[in-house]
C-alpha cells in the first residue's frame, strides 16, 4: 500500500468560482497515474465518504489521460467569503486526499 501523497508529484485544491472547489491530483509518471487510476480507489463514493458530503454535491470527477491528472469538483458547503467561511480561496481542502491507500501490488 502508498499513500497517495508518496505517488502525485501535485496535490493541490484551489476554487473554481464562489460556490465550488476544484481538486488536482497530477502524476509526473504514466505509470503511476495508470496504476492509481485502475486502482479504482478515487470514485464519487469514496470522495463522498472522505469529505462526509452527498455524491450530488461531486459535480466532476475526470480522468484527464494527456495532463496525467485527476480533476474532481464539488459544491462548497459555504461560498468563499460569507461570514463563516474558513477558506476563502479553497487552497487548503485538498488534505483529506492524501491519505487515500493505494493498493501498490
Amino acid at each position: 500500500m502508498a499513500k497517495l501523497y508518496e505517488l502525485a508529484k501535485v496535490l493541490r485544491s484551489k476554487n473554481s468560482g464562489p460556490f465550488e472547489v476544484t481538486m488536482d491530483i497530477l502524476f509526473d509518471n504514466r505509470d503511476i497515474y495508470e496504476k492509481v487510476k485502475q486502482s479504482n480507489v478515487i470514485t464519487k463514493d469514496r470522495i463522498a465518504e472522505i469529505y462526509n458530503i452527498s455524491t450530488r454535491d461531486i459535480h466532476h470527477l475526470v480522468y484527464f489521460d494527456p495532463a496525467l491528472g485527476i480533476k474532481i469538483t464539488m459544491a462548497r458547503d459555504i461560498s468563499s467569503g460569507t461570514a463563516g467561511d474558513r477558506d476563502v480561496y479553497g487552497a487548503q481542502q485538498h488534505a483529506p486526499l492524501m491519505n487515500i491507500d493505494v493498493d501498490w501490488e
